[in-house]
Protein backbone atom coordinates (compact mmCIF):
# COMPACT_ATOMS: atom_id res chain seq x y z
CA UNK A 1 0.00 0.00 0.00
CA UNK A 2 1.84 3.48 -1.13
CA UNK A 3 1.49 6.00 1.83
CA UNK A 4 1.75 9.26 1.03
CA UNK A 5 3.19 11.68 3.60
CA UNK A 6 1.38 14.86 4.31
CA UNK A 7 2.49 18.42 3.71
CA UNK A 8 4.27 19.06 7.05
CA UNK A 9 6.05 15.82 7.69
CA UNK A 10 8.05 13.74 5.42
CA UNK A 11 7.86 9.61 5.07
CA UNK A 12 9.97 9.92 8.38
CA UNK A 13 8.33 11.23 10.38
CA UNK A 14 7.10 9.22 13.76
CA UNK A 15 3.16 8.95 12.60
CA UNK A 16 4.17 7.66 9.02
CA UNK A 17 6.61 4.93 10.95
CA UNK A 18 4.06 4.00 13.69
CA UNK A 19 1.29 3.81 10.74
CA UNK A 20 3.90 1.54 8.62
CA UNK A 21 4.78 -0.84 11.79
CA UNK A 22 1.37 -1.06 12.87
CA UNK A 23 -0.44 -1.77 9.40
CA UNK A 24 2.07 -4.61 9.15
CA UNK A 25 1.71 -6.60 11.89
CA UNK A 26 -2.03 -6.94 10.30
CA UNK A 27 0.44 -8.14 7.02
CA UNK A 28 -0.24 -4.66 5.18
CA UNK A 29 2.41 -3.69 3.69
CA UNK A 30 3.04 -0.02 3.10
CA UNK A 31 5.88 1.71 0.68
CA UNK A 32 6.52 4.84 2.41
CA UNK A 33 8.34 7.62 0.00
CA UNK A 34 8.91 11.06 0.02
CA UNK A 35 7.81 13.80 -2.23
CA UNK A 36 10.48 15.71 -4.09
CA UNK A 37 9.89 18.99 -1.81
CA UNK A 38 10.71 17.39 1.05
CA UNK A 39 13.65 15.15 -0.60
CA UNK A 40 14.96 18.81 -2.12
CA UNK A 41 14.82 20.61 1.17
CA UNK A 42 11.91 23.04 -0.10
CA UNK A 43 9.61 25.07 2.29
CA UNK A 44 6.26 24.46 -0.13
CA UNK A 45 4.61 21.56 -0.55
CA UNK A 46 5.23 20.65 -4.72
CA UNK A 47 2.58 21.20 -7.38
CA UNK A 48 -0.38 19.42 -8.07
CA UNK A 49 1.31 17.80 -11.25
CA UNK A 50 4.45 16.68 -9.34
CA UNK A 51 2.60 15.37 -6.51
CA UNK A 52 0.50 13.35 -9.00
CA UNK A 53 3.81 12.04 -10.95
CA UNK A 54 5.37 11.06 -7.70
CA UNK A 55 2.28 9.20 -6.74
CA UNK A 56 2.19 7.28 -9.68
CA UNK A 57 5.38 6.16 -9.68
CA UNK A 58 5.03 4.89 -6.20
CA UNK A 59 1.82 3.28 -7.65
CA UNK A 60 3.67 1.88 -10.14
CA UNK A 61 7.08 0.58 -8.60
CA UNK A 62 4.71 -1.09 -5.56
CA UNK A 63 2.99 -3.07 -8.56
CA UNK A 64 5.78 -4.08 -10.07
CA UNK A 65 6.88 -5.21 -6.90
CA UNK A 66 4.00 -6.99 -5.92
CA UNK A 67 1.77 -7.67 -9.07
CA UNK A 68 -0.06 -10.24 -7.37
CA UNK A 69 -1.09 -8.24 -4.24
CA UNK A 70 -4.25 -6.63 -3.90
CA UNK A 71 -2.94 -2.75 -3.92
CA UNK A 72 -4.83 -0.01 -1.75
CA UNK A 73 -3.46 4.06 -2.34
CA UNK A 74 -3.38 5.67 1.24
CA UNK A 75 -2.43 8.96 2.29
CA UNK A 76 -1.65 11.21 5.50
CA UNK A 77 -3.68 14.83 4.58
CA UNK A 78 -2.01 16.06 1.56
CA UNK A 79 -0.37 12.97 0.47
CA UNK A 80 -4.11 11.79 0.64
CA UNK A 81 -5.61 14.41 -1.31
CA UNK A 82 -2.73 14.17 -3.81
CA UNK A 83 -3.33 10.40 -4.06
CA UNK A 84 -7.37 11.21 -4.93
CA UNK A 85 -6.53 13.67 -6.99
CA UNK A 86 -4.36 11.77 -9.11
CA UNK A 87 -6.34 8.57 -9.04
CA UNK A 88 -9.83 10.91 -9.92
CA UNK A 89 -7.89 10.83 -13.61
CA UNK A 90 -6.23 8.13 -13.95
CA UNK A 91 -7.94 4.16 -12.68
CA UNK A 92 -4.98 2.06 -12.59
CA UNK A 93 -6.93 -1.54 -12.90
CA UNK A 94 -4.94 -3.82 -9.87
CA UNK A 95 -5.69 -0.29 -7.43
CA UNK A 96 -8.73 -1.41 -5.44
CA UNK A 97 -9.42 1.59 -3.21
CA UNK A 98 -8.11 4.79 -1.50
CA UNK A 99 -7.57 5.28 2.45
CA UNK A 100 -7.50 8.42 3.72
CA UNK A 101 -5.92 9.39 7.18
CA UNK A 102 -7.44 12.57 7.93
CA UNK A 103 -8.71 14.45 4.54
CA UNK A 104 -7.67 18.11 4.57
CA UNK A 105 -11.11 19.43 3.86
CA UNK A 106 -10.73 23.16 3.83
CA UNK A 107 -7.62 25.37 5.54
CA UNK A 108 -8.01 25.71 9.36
CA UNK A 109 -10.10 28.30 10.03
CA UNK A 110 -11.77 28.22 6.69
CA UNK A 111 -15.15 25.65 6.35
CA UNK A 112 -15.11 24.85 2.47
CA UNK A 113 -15.73 21.94 0.58
CA UNK A 114 -14.40 22.92 -2.78
CA UNK A 115 -11.34 20.39 -1.51
CA UNK A 116 -13.60 17.49 -2.29
CA UNK A 117 -14.76 18.26 -5.87
CA UNK A 118 -12.77 15.68 -7.47
CA UNK A 119 -13.27 12.93 -5.11
CA UNK A 120 -16.71 12.14 -7.32
CA UNK A 121 -14.10 10.94 -9.92
CA UNK A 122 -12.59 8.34 -7.64
CA UNK A 123 -13.78 4.84 -9.15
CA UNK A 124 -12.41 3.06 -6.53
CA UNK A 125 -13.83 2.92 -2.88
CA UNK A 126 -12.79 5.15 -0.60
CA UNK A 127 -12.02 4.97 3.44
CA UNK A 128 -12.00 8.11 5.40
CA UNK A 129 -10.57 8.17 8.98
CA UNK A 130 -11.29 11.22 10.37
CA UNK A 131 -11.24 12.79 13.84
CA UNK A 132 -13.94 14.18 14.88
CA UNK A 133 -11.75 17.47 16.08
CA UNK A 134 -10.17 17.87 12.74
CA UNK A 135 -9.20 21.36 12.04
CA UNK A 136 -8.58 21.15 8.75
CA UNK A 137 -11.94 19.00 8.19
CA UNK A 138 -15.04 20.19 10.13
CA UNK A 139 -16.96 17.11 10.67
CA UNK A 140 -20.22 18.03 10.10
CA UNK A 141 -18.75 18.64 6.48
CA UNK A 142 -16.54 15.65 5.94
CA UNK A 143 -20.07 13.96 6.63
CA UNK A 144 -21.67 15.74 4.25
CA UNK A 145 -19.00 15.13 1.27
CA UNK A 146 -18.98 11.33 2.18
CA UNK A 147 -22.70 11.02 2.23
CA UNK A 148 -22.32 12.52 -1.10
CA UNK A 149 -20.35 10.26 -2.35
CA UNK A 150 -21.64 5.95 -3.04
CA UNK A 151 -17.56 4.75 -2.72
CA UNK A 152 -17.55 6.89 0.40
CA UNK A 153 -16.77 5.17 3.71
CA UNK A 154 -16.54 7.35 6.68
CA UNK A 155 -15.14 6.02 10.44
CA UNK A 156 -15.42 8.59 12.75
CA UNK A 157 -11.83 9.01 15.15
CA UNK A 158 -13.86 10.52 18.69
CA UNK A 159 -12.11 13.67 19.64
CA UNK A 160 -9.06 13.03 17.80
CA UNK A 161 -7.42 16.41 15.89
CA UNK A 162 -5.88 16.36 12.31
CA UNK A 163 -2.74 14.94 13.71
CA UNK A 164 -4.77 11.89 15.11
CA UNK A 165 -4.04 13.54 18.92
CA UNK A 166 -7.02 12.72 21.26
CA UNK A 167 -5.65 13.25 24.67
CA UNK A 168 -3.41 10.93 25.66
CA UNK A 169 -4.95 7.84 23.97
CA UNK A 170 -3.46 5.85 21.17
CA UNK A 171 -4.88 6.66 18.00
CA UNK A 172 -2.86 4.64 15.95
CA UNK A 173 -4.39 0.53 16.96
CA UNK A 174 -7.44 2.59 16.16
CA UNK A 175 -6.40 3.66 12.61
CA UNK A 176 -4.96 0.07 11.67
CA UNK A 177 -8.24 -1.97 12.62
CA UNK A 178 -10.48 0.49 10.81
CA UNK A 179 -8.17 -0.08 7.96
CA UNK A 180 -7.79 -3.96 8.09
CA UNK A 181 -11.68 -4.86 7.96
CA UNK A 182 -12.20 -2.19 5.30
CA UNK A 183 -10.16 -3.89 3.43
CA UNK A 184 -11.12 -7.28 3.87
CA UNK A 185 -14.55 -6.10 3.08
CA UNK A 186 -13.41 -5.03 -0.16
CA UNK A 187 -11.14 -7.95 -0.78
CA UNK A 188 -14.32 -10.29 0.05
CA UNK A 189 -16.91 -8.08 -2.23
CA UNK A 190 -14.22 -8.23 -5.19
CA UNK A 191 -14.28 -12.22 -5.33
Amino acid sequence: MPLAHGAGAGMHHEFMVAMARSLAEYDIATLRFNFPFLENKKGRPDTPAVAHATIEAAIKQANKKFPSLPMFVSGKSFGGRMSSQYLSTQSPPFVKGMVFFGFPLHPSGKPSIERAAHLKDVKVPMLFLQGTADELAAFDLIQKVCKSIPLATLVPIEGANHAFKAGKKDIIPILTTETKTWIDKIIKKAK
